[in-house]
């Protein structure tokens, strides 16, 4: 499988951007340092879908940023995009495996601990949701918190990224306590600048990766 980095995924969100076009809001947190976009759509008909990820794929290819999508293998497949990231009550991973190939990236989202260590092993990373409260996820959902998120890596070896809640502010705290790589939706996708805004996470990611490492 290719090696892909997960430091900074980007997870859309039309109804935060704004009224700006998805083409801009990727492009431009591609520009500051975003490494994997996903698209995620949960109004729009299969068809638009289709279209969208044709469209964002163009943009990205060029910058070099994989695209995934959020939960339809099916618009993946039609729209060429490098991968999808499902939940645990979307297609089984082994389906969309067998439909997507050996070199398709494939996130799986985790809810609690024993989803993440029963995880396929050749799950590209593991989405660790949440690590804290977030109005784009369910008011009910778990969270994990640092002090989860840390039992985690305790107990894995594999790519975690976090997912939920997480902004400029709390970034570095999300790495320090053992992922890989953290997932924003409205910290690009509302914010004024993009651009900016992917930079100042990356470099707060950057930072607090690279402080792990010499530890």
């Amino acid at each position: 499988m290719t090696k892909h980095d997960w430091r900074l995924h980007l997870v859309t969100d039309r109804p935060l951007s704004k009224n700006r076009p998805l083409e801009y809001i990727a492009s431009e947190a591609a520009k500051g340092g975003a490494t994997i976009i996903q698209l995620r759509e949960k109004d729009c008909d299969t068809r638009e879908f289709v279209e969208l990820a044709r469209s964002l794929k163009k943009t990205l290819e060029p910058l070099g940023v994989a695209l995934i999508i959020n939960d339809r293998v099916d618009v993946a497949l039609a729209a060429g995009a490098d991968g999808v990231h499902i939940g645990q009550s979307d297609m089984a991973f082994e389906d969309a495996r067998r439909l997507l190939g050996q070199n398709a990236i494939i996130g799986l989202s985790v809810d609690n601990m024993a989803q993440a260590l029963a995880a396929p092993q050749d799950a590209a990373y593991l989405g660790v949701s949440s690590v804290f409260p977030t109005g784009t996820k369910d008011v009910a959902a778990h969270v994990w918190g640092l002090d989860g998120l840390r039992e985690l890596r305790a107990k894995t070896k594999r790519a975690l990224v976090g997912i939920g809640g997480i902004n400029a502010a709390n970034a570095a705290e999300v790495i320090k306590a053992g992922a890989d790589g953290i997932a924003v939706v409205s910290a690009i996708c509302s914010a004024e600048n993009p651009q900016e805004a992917a930079r100042a996470l990356r470099a707060s990611t950057d930072a607090a990766l690279a402080a792990r490492k010499n530890k």
